[in-house]
């Protein structure tokens, strides 16, 4: 390389550079179309994310001064091929011994982040340009040179050395995954449900319409009196609580001597298409809690809501509290929103015209289906959970590794289009929850301030569906004794992890203190090694009463055992 002669090295620059610089003019022109194109083809966004868009003057001229500067740089570094790539989509080593895919991956990362700079350096309000940001990362995750057999040199060595076994393994593949109807993230042949996931002795001892409650087989000689309920979110199945012995939180709990109940929700079908929020607080929660009180024989008992199933179990608290009602005797929040004022990269698609849009189209009748809700928290993170799946199941023929958590992010459920339109509308779009007496539910005004009983709330540090700071921020409106702690990872890695794995870490702040903002709390809170499993299960048993002798039958007089966990409700597919 270094023989090259100096004329040919500077023709070579400058046919680069203009090469660039008519490429910066069509990038331009992109963009500008980019967000149209996208509210076109999805008739629920709002009518003003089609607007032109303007750019800062100044931001433009310092991209397209930084975006011919790595040019030219990455030019000379094709020169020299055998350079390492960053990005994990071409880490491996044929894409740096092969200067001309070099070439295509780095081109591609250049453009990726001058357009990346690009949506940063558009003049509007922060949605509009949070908008734009996620459109571009869509639009940049698709257009990977990784993605298409064409350019992805691993894959192409991957079928010489097969000799096309991988490309007929993964055309086979694809036509599997189009008749499942979703794109496989792990081997879903290794697992079933009740056999290998969702094991934790247990009968099911009551169900109705909505959902099933299931009661644990005890592990310990003694129980402590008050009782144990668990509301997992109806967006998905219950087992994310117990899905294998090892990290079953479901087993972790009755290992530590708590007579434990769960909610197993139905997966919604026609039958159910007209049912409301009202429907799941009324006949769901509140009959779940009142059931697990009589099974239990307990005056109160202690309930944990994780997810949507703690906005669920605040609800129903707000709403027995309003009747004079407190038969809860604390609550743990899990990656949980009741304020709705932070809510991430969902706020995107949320507004006025979004939510009318779902209303005139579901809000009488009909069910938001489980797969689209499954896809559209898949393209949240697009190279992670989709793009990765069609280079490894597709182009290089690959069977994804057994994974269960996996297999239940599989496993979908629909919701009822009343009840999902009565949530979008009263809490992401106007966040009536937290606003005493401003939602009614059950034929309640909704008062956060009435619910005076010690709460532990957690919230995962890297979550990207309650952020950090939306589930802080229930330490602002609940007027109990509390307690914050916050886990590493995100919304599901964060809240299953067994203290065994020794795994990850979690902060806990100063006691009784909760300043305005989760970024104070977090300025000074100390960091313990380990899962925040131990933590709570110590607040839990403060809360939990006496020990009695472990019951030797599931339920209680009429409430029999029914059928053995994990029941028919989650087997049911969407």
């Amino acid at each position: 390389m270094n023989d090259i002669n100096p004329e040919f090295w500077r023709q070579s620059v400058e046919q680069m550079q203009k090469a660039f610089v008519s490429n910066w003019t069509t990038t331009m022109q992109s963009l500008q179309g980019l967000v149209p194109s996208v509210a076109a083809q999805n008739p629920g966004l709002p009518a003003d994310a089609a607007v032109s868009l303007a750019f800062s003057p100044q931001k433009l001229a310092t991209l397209q001064k930084q975006y011919l500067s790595e040019a030219a740089a990455l030019w000379q570094q094709t020169l020299q091929a055998g350079a390492p790539l960053s990005d994990k989509r071409f880490s491996h080593q044929t894409w740096s011994s092969n200067p001309a895919a070099a070439l295509s991956a780095a081109s591609y990362l250049l453009n990726a982040r001058t357009l990346m700079g690009m949506a940063e350096a558009v003049e509007s309000d922060e949605k509009t340009r949070s908008r734009v940001r996620f459109a571009v990362e869509q639009w940049m995750a698709a257009s990977s040179p990784s993605n298409f057999l064409a350019f992805n040199v691993e894959a192409q060595q991957k079928a010489v050395e097969t000799k096309g076994q991988s490309i007929a393994k993964g055309l086979q593949n694809l036509w599997s995954d189009i008749q499942q109807g979703h794109m496989s993230m792990t081997d879903e042949r290794l697992f079933e449900v009740g056999r290998n996931v969702a094991t934790s002795a247990g009968a099911v001892v009551f169900e109705n319409e909505l959902f099933q409650l299931i009661e644990y087989k005890p592990l310990t000689v003694k129980v402590f009196e008050r009782p144990f309920l668990l509301i997992p979110p109806c967006i998905n199945k219950f087992y994310i609580l117990d899905l294998q012995p090892e990290n079953s939180f479901v087993r972790y709990a009755v290992e530590q001597g708590h007579r434990t109940f769960v909610v197993s929700w139905r997966n919604p079908d026609a039958s159910l298409a007209t049912k409301t929020w009202d429907n799941y607080i009324e006949h769901a929660a509140i009959r779940a809690i009142s059931l697990t009180q009589e099974i239990a024989g307990s005056k109160t008992i202690n309930a944990l809501g994780f997810c949507v199933g703690g906005t669920i179990l605040a609800t129903a608290l707000a709403v027995l509290a309003a009747r004079g009602q407190k038969p809860v005797a604390s609550a743990t929040f899990l990656t949980t929103l009741l304020d709705f004022r932070d809510t991430g990269i969902l706020d995107l698609f949320i507004d006025e015209a979004f939510v009318k849009y779902r209303e005139a189209e579901m809000g009488k009748g009909g069910l938001m289906k489980g797969g689209d809700l499954a896809s559209t928290f898949s393209f949240l993170r697009p190279n992670d959970l989709v793009w990765n799946y069609v280079v490894g199941n597709y182009l290089k023929g690959e069977t994804p590794p057994p994974f269960d958590l996996l297999y239940w992010n599989s496993d979908a459920t629909n919701l009822p289009g009343p009840f999902y339109t009565w949530y979008l509308r009263n809490t992401y779009l106007e966040n009536r929850l937290v606003q005493p007496g401003k939602a009614t539910v059950c034929g309640e005004k909704v008062d956060l301030r009435r619910l005076d009983l010690p709460v532990y709330i957690y919230g995962s540090r890297e979550d990207h569906i309650v952020p950090i700071g939306g589930a802080y921020a229930s330490t602002q409106h609940l007027p109990g004794k509390r307690r914050f702690v916050m886990g590493a990872s995100g919304h599901i890695a964060g809240v299953i992890n067994h203290p065994s794995k020794n795994k990850r870490s979690h902060w806990i702040g100063p006691a009784n203190t909760f300043p305005a903002t989760v970024e104070a709390w977090i300025g000074s809170a100390k960091e313990h090694p380990g899962s925040w499993w131990p933590d709570w299960a110590a607040w839990l048993k403060a809360h939990a009463g006496k020990q009695v002798v472990a019951p030797k039958s599931y339920g209680r007089g009429k409430l029999k055992a029914i059928e053995p966990a994990p029941g028919r409700y989650v087997k049911a597919r969407a």
